[in-house]
């Protein structure tokens, strides 16, 4: 056979060849118990040409293939780890209260403060509107007053406190003064008095009013907390001197606009001591 028949013999059969997973299975003969390939579940590896262009293919893939590092085992490379999704964390809804968890919450916390407290700070403590907040406060204070109880919810110094009601204020002076001694001397409380009606004025001022110095009097006001400096006079330069938040917590007077006329307790010839005085 000539070189030509050779080649054209080899390219009829390649062009005639079938793989094996595409030919036909021969049926099964009788008695015939041997296992067919599909039946174990695995394939005849394919032969010819295919094989060989599958092979090389994997051949040029293991070898762009990096190297594994040192700190890598046999088993595999470690795999990259991907950043985990952000959560994005809500808030979880504040607890609604009715009416009568919030009046109770309310007169729980009235009952063991120590000053005045804001609407603000309430509703901030029990995660509730502020609106909400001061409607309940002015009800509970009105259905204090309504009830003739002997004490009663006020606005003082900006906030919110309970107070004894002044028509049984001798009972309690009678019973927090038993056996003590008054905390102001007349004198403090004299001066105390010119400073919440005249503020703000200067120690000067106090004096000239009063008659007599009272340096002393306003450092012992001062360290009380009852009165305070703002600042000082433009003219003379003179400090000048105002009652506190703390004044207003302990009259229970919200601001000093509250405080009673002056009129009624002034003697009659007071323009004649005023003008005497300057």
């Amino acid at each position: 056979m000539s070189n030509e028949e050779s080649r054209n013999s080899l390219a009829d059969q390649a062009a005639a060849w079938v793989p094996p997973w595409q030919r036909p299975t021969p049926p099964r003969q009788t008695g015939d118990d041997s296992p067919r390939q599909e039946d174990l579940g695995t394939e005849t590896p394919p032969e010819g040409p295919e094989v060989s262009k599958i092979q090389q293919d994997a051949d040029a893939a293991a070898e762009a293939e990096p190297a594994p590092t040192a700190g890598e085992g046999a088993a595999g490379r470690v795999p990259k780890k991907h950043p985990a999704a952000r959560r994005r964390v809500v808030p979880e809804p504040a607890p609604e209260l009715d009416d009568a968890e919030l009046r109770g919450a309310l007169e729980a916390i009235l009952l063991v403060v120590d000053e005045p407290v804001a609407e603000a700070t309430l509703a901030e403590v029990l995660e509730q509107p502020p609106a909400r907040v001061g409607a309940m406060l002015d009800q509970i204070a009105a259905g204090y007053t309504a009830s003739g109880y002997g004490f009663e919810l006020r606005r003082a110094a900006g906030g919110w406190r309970l107070y004894t009601r002044p028509e049984y204020a001798g009972y309690v002076e009678r019973f927090v003064l038993e056996g003590q001694s008054v905390r102001l001397t007349q004198a403090a409380l004299e001066t105390l008095a010119v400073v919440a009606y005249k503020q703000p004025v200067t120690r000067s001022r106090i004096s000239a009013i009063r008659g007599v110095n009272c340096d002393g009097v306003i450092r012992t006001l001062v360290t009380r907390g009852l009165v305070e400096e703002c600042g000082s006079e433009p003219e003379s330069g003179a400090f000048l001197y105002r009652t506190t938040t703390l004044f207003l917590e302990k009259l229970g007077l919200n601001t000093v606009d509250e405080l009673p006329p002056l009129a009624p307790f002034l003697p009659d010839d007071v323009e004649e001591l005023s003008d005497a005085t300057r």
